[in-house]
């Protein structure tokens, strides 16, 4: 796994001049650190991961396009009219039930905002960055995902140049759910890999 072509990303300056406009809304009382908490885990979890779900709804609806999604990411995006963020090309990983992939970037925080929103805070520590390469299976475990054995764990270490996103696989039970349903039952973590999908609950469809 390559390293060489990590670099950090410096903070642009609307990033900056955001923090600052935040800084003095929250001085003023304006507004609550609160209010800016739940507006950006909206964008993490939410709002922001909702371009990468329709992009596995698709895949999980039509063979045809998967293939060229796991060919080559970018082109594939862009035939929905979307961007993997920041001009980085893109490779999707296809969880299978003989293979779990897992997307980490080691040495900064490289990450696919285009199509999965902002990344998470986990996803930025150390202990994550560390700890996905060199205890895979702990860190998911972690996170609820318990593997058998005889499930491959793959880790991709994304960079500025090429980003990761996974394809998780469609759970059971969903074979007469619509494009659009199924985009609701897709949420980021499944697409940095972190967790499976678990069939809906019944009734649910």
């Amino acid at each position: 796994m390559s390293t060489s072509h990590h670099r950090p990303e410096p903070e642009s300056y609307a990033s900056m001049r955001a923090r600052a406009l935040e800084a003095l809304l929250v001085e003023k009382g304006i507004i609550s650190t609160d209010s800016i908490d739940a507006v950006v885990q909206a964008y993490e979890e939410d709002i922001g991961p909702r371009n990468g779900a329709k992009v596995v709804a698709r895949a999980w609806v039509d063979p045809e396009y998967k293939a060229r999604l796991l060919a080559d990411g970018r082109a594939a995006l862009m035939e929905l009219g979307l961007a993997s963020g920041q001009g980085a090309e893109l490779k999707v990983v296809e969880n299978t039930p003989d293979t779990h992939n897992l997307i980490v970037c080691t040495l900064c925080s490289c990450y696919p905002s285009g199509i999965l929103g902002l990344p998470p805070k986990w996803y930025k520590d150390f202990a994550y960055r560390s700890r996905a390469v060199i205890e895979p299976r702990s860190v998911l475990h972690e996170f609820g995902t318990a593997l058998p054995e005889d499930v491959e764990v793959r880790v991709w270490d994304s960079t500025a140049e090429l980003r990761y996103m996974v394809l998780p696989e469609r759970p059971d039970g969903t074979e007469g759910l619509s494009e659009d349903e199924l985009v609701e039952l897709v949420s980021r973590d499944s697409m940095i890999g972190v967790v499976k999908l678990a069939a809906p609950a019944r009734g649910a469809a």
